[in-house]
C-alpha cells in the first residue's frame, strides 16, 4: 500500500467527514418529517459546493501560489456556524410533538417553512465548500510532493469516497429508526456542537492572521488533540454563544408556555 494511497484517503476522510455528517443528519431529519422533497435542496447545495470548491482551489492556486486565505476561510466558517445555530434552534423549537403538529397544520402544503429551506441548502453548501476547497488544495499538494497523480493517489481517493458513502448510508438508516422527537433533539444537538466547534476554528483562522489576540490556556492544551482551540479568546466566545443560546431558548419556552395557557383559558371560557 503506497504512501500516496494512505495520505489521499486520510485527507479526504478527515476533510469530508464533518461535512458528510451535517448533510446526513439533515437528510435523515427531512426524510423522517415527510419533507423528502426538500432533500433536493440539501443535495443541490452540496453539489454546487463541490464545483465551487474546485474553482476556488484553482483560483487560490493561480492567484496565491496555492496558499489559501485564512481570513476568507474564517468568514466562511463563521457563516456556516451561524446557519448551524439557526437550524439547530429551529429544530429544538419544533421538537415538541404538539408544537410540530400545530406547525404542520399551519403549513399544510409544506413540511418546512420556506425561510428554513434556504438555510438547509446554504448550510449544505457551506459545510461542503469549507472542506472541499481545502481538500482540493491538499490533494494537489500531495500530488506535487509524490511526483504526480499516481494510481495509488486515485485509489486512496476512491477508497475514502466509498467509506464516506457507507457511513452516510448507515447514518441515514439509523435516523429512519429513531422516534421523531429524539431525532429532532439529536440533530439539533449535533448541529449546535458543530457550530460551537466551527466558532473556535474561525477564531483560530483570525488569530493566525494576527487579527485577534492569542492567549493560550496551557491547562486546557489537551483540547487541541480533539481539534479544538484552547485559547482564552475562542473559549470565551464559545461560552458567550452557549449562554446566549440557552437564554434565548428559555425565553422562547416561557413565551410558548404562556401562549398555551392563554389558549387553554380562552377555550375554557368559550365552553
Amino acid at each position: 500500500m503506497s504512501s500516496a494511497f494512505i495520505q489521499a484517503a486520510v485527507i479526504l476522510l478527515r476533510e469530508g467527514l464533518e461535512a458528510m455528517l451535517v448533510i446526513a443528519a439533515l437528510a435523515g431529519y427531512l426524510s423522517r418529517v415527510g419533507a423528502g422533497h426538500r432533500i433536493q435542496a440539501l443535495y443541490g447545495g452540496a453539489l454546487v459546493a463541490v464545483g465551487a470548491s474546485i474553482i476556488a482551489a484553482w483560483l487560490f492556486a493561480v492567484l496565491n501560489s496555492g496558499e489559501h486565505s485564512d481570513i476568507l476561510e474564517g468568514v466562511i466558517i463563521l457563516f456556516a456556524a451561524a446557519l448551524m445555530l439557526y437550524v439547530s434552534g429551529w429544530l429544538m423549537v419544533k421538537q415538541d410533538p404538539k408544537g410540530w403538529n400545530e406547525y404542520l397544520a399551519h403549513k399544510a402544503d409544506t413540511a418546512l417553512a420556506q425561510d428554513t429551506v434556504w438555510a438547509v441548502g446554504a448550510l449544505a453548501f457551506l459545510a461542503v465548500f469549507r472542506e472541499g476547497a481545502e481538500t482540493v488544495l491538499f490533494i494537489n499538494a500531495l500530488a506535487t510532493t509524490e511526483g504526480g497523480w499516481s494510481a495509488g493517489l486515485f485509489a486512496g481517493l476512491g477508497a475514502a469516497t466509498i467509506g464516506l458513502a457507507v457511513l452516510f448510508y448507515f447514518i441515514n438508516l439509523i435516523a429512519q429508526k429513531i422516534p421523531l422527537r429524539p431525532l429532532f433533539i439529536l440533530t439539533s444537538a449535533f448541529l449546535f456542537v458543530m457550530a460551537i466547534k466551527f466558532i473556535g476554528e474561525a477564531v483560530q483562522e483570525f488569530q493566525e492572521q494576527s487579527l485577534l489576540p492569542f492567549t493560550e490556556l496551557t491547562s486546557l492544551s489537551w483540547l487541541a488533540a480533539l481539534g479544538l482551540n484552547p485559547t482564552l479568546e475562542a473559549l470565551s466566545l464559545q461560552l458567550l454563544v452557549i449562554l446566549f443560546a440557552l437564554a434565548t431558548y428559555s425565553v422562547f419556552q416561557r413565551n410558548s408556555r404562556l401562549t398555551r395557557q392563554s389558549r387553554a383559558s380562552t377555550s375554557a371560557a368559550a365552553e
